[in-house]
Formats: structure tokens, sequence, C-alpha cells
């Protein structure tokens, strides 16, 4: 059984759920050097926009004040801004002495957690209806954060006020992150599901299956364009077509008020091998090349609402 908190802070080092060994292990990961929590972020053992912040947050008080490996963990992964701001936040507290680096990385989880908590009230509240279907892409639960997450989170709070009929995961190539880690979690929470390929969920949103699509962020733009798991964008323009909210579901500190539109955001290519493997499988004849976004941003035109732990946006 896996512990509750998907990263925390014990003893001198950082601990995360293993996400590269779900659903078939769960494996507790023990950091004590800031270049073993590159890796784990580089290889998504650790993942999700909030849990980056955190990791940013808890990696600076690793890093015994190395303002070189800071900056190197500040660049870990390039789309979400949640692991420069987390980086950022414990960083401030550099001259002041490793105590109060800790404080305010143990700051950023409590705020985390509170803040998915919120999240799931809010955008409970949002929604209309009784017996709810809503879909959602990629992971964006507990492991995506410290606990709950945030577009999940929702769907959690649904369940527990009796008002979620069903929840619909998208598989999430190339990494399935649909697949492993969402469905292992609304088993975990006894919410009823359903597992969907990626190219089905948009044709689900126009059949009127679906009363809400959610999904999580990774940077949002100032004017509301939203960087997310890629396939995001497809679904918002099947639930405009359909008539079905679209609405994300991130904290405060994704909103990036520096970046002006999406046109702005960097878009991380993790590369073909991802594409052409499928854990050590390969899919694809030798030679294959491959394209491998692994975000793509949704307009803000497209987006009903953007739920934080503070308020509602409408774009």
């Amino acid at each position: 059984m896996c512990g509750v908190r998907t990263i925390d802070w014990a003893d001198g080092a950082i601990e995360i759920i293993d996400q590269t060994r779900l659903p078939e292990a769960c494996v507790t990961l023990r950091l004590t050097t800031v270049d073993e929590l590159i890796d784990a972020i580089r290889r998504l053992a650790v993942r999700g926009a909030p849990a980056l912040g955190v990791a940013g947050a808890l990696g600076v008080a690793l890093a015994g004040g190395d303002r070189a490996l800071i900056a190197r963990l500040r660049a870990a992964r390039p789309t979400a801004v949640n692991l420069a701001w987390g980086v950022d936040r414990a960083a401030a507290h550099l001259d002041e002495g490793p105590e109060a680096v800790l404080a305010a990385a143990l700051r950023v989880r409590d705020e985390d957690l509170a803040a998915c908590a919120a999240m799931g009230e809010r955008g409970a509240d949002l929604l209309e209806g009784d017996r709810l279907r809503v879909m959602t892409v990629c992971n964006t639960g507990g492991l995506a954060a410290v606990e709950r997450g945030t577009a999940l989170s929702v769907v959690q709070t649904l369940h527990e006020r009796g008002r979620l009929e069903e929840a619909y995961a998208l598989e999430t190539r190339p990494l399935l992150q649909g697949a492993r880690l969402t469905t292992w979690e609304l088993a975990r929470m006894g919410a009823p599901h359903r597992l969907v390929v990626d190219s089905a969920g948009p044709y689900l949103v126009s059949r009127g299956g679906v009363d809400a699509v959610l999904i999580g962020a990774d940077r949002v733009a100032a004017n509301g364009d939203t960087a997310n798991k890629i396939g995001s964008y497809a679904l918002a323009l099947a639930a405009e077509r359909a008539g079905v909210p679209f609405v994300v579901v991130a904290p405060e500190s994704t909103i990036d008020a520096a970046t002006p539109t999406g046109d702005h955001i960097e878009i991380e290519d993790r590369g073909p091998e991802e594409v052409l493997t499928l854990r050590g499988v390969r899919l694809a004849p030798e030679g294959t090349r491959a394209l491998n976004p692994a975000f793509d941003v949704t307009p803000h035109d497209l987006i009903t609402a953007i739920v934080t732990e503070k308020r509602v946006i409408r774009p």
C-alpha cells in the first residue's frame, strides 16, 4: 500500500512515489541529492504541476546553498511553471540559512494540501447536475500533487457528495498516465470509471456522452490560454461544439502573469523514443522518426472557467 502523500520531506530527504512503477508496484523512493531529484523529474518518477512545485521547493532545501545546482533544478522541465515557482519560493530564503529554506519549502507543501482541497470543493460547486459524467485527460489526482490533486480532486469531491455517475479517463499516449495512474487513483477512491482511448474522447463528447470536461494545467498565460497534456485542445474543440463545460482546474501558482499568451509558452518535446516504444517494446519499424510534443495549448475562448483555490475565472 502506498503512502498517502505523493511527495514529502522525511529526515533530511525527499520521499516520492515512483510513478514509473505504477500500477504494477507502489514503490517509494528516497532522494538525498539534487541530482537524484532532477533525474526523478526528467524520467517522470515525480510529475504533475503542483507536485513539481513542491519538488522544486524541497530540492532547494537539499541543495545546501549551491546556486548552480538550484539553477539546474529550476530548468529540469520547461513547460510547467510550478517547478520554477517552487524553486524561487524557497531560494528567496537562501541568505537566511538552511532552516529558513526548509521552512519555506514546507510551506509550499502545506499550501498545496490546502489548495487541492479547496479546488475540489470550488469545482464541484461550479458544476450543475446531480449525476454527472465527467471526462479528464492525463493524471490530475493526488499523484500530480501532494494529495487529492486538481481536476481529479473535483471528481473525488463529486463522488464523495454522491453526484458522480461515472468518470471517463483518457489513456493519454504516449506514456499512458491516464491508463496507468488516473484509473489507479479512481479505483482507490471507489469512483465508478471507464478507460477511453485518446481519439475516442472528442467523439464521446460530441455525442452527448459527457456532462463536463475537467483538465489540469501546466501553465496558464496571462490571457487565459492554457498549456496542458497533449490531447486537451482536441477535447476543448469537441466541448465547444457540443456545448459542454470545459473547465481548467489549477492552483494560482500555475497562472503565469509574465507569459502574455499561449504563443509564448515553451512546449516540451520529450523525444521520439516515448512514441516509438512502449515500456521497452518497439512499436514502429527501425528508422521511423517521431514527434513528441508533451503538451498543447488551449486558447482561452474555448475555456468555460479556470478554477483555482481562490476564485473562478471566466476567460
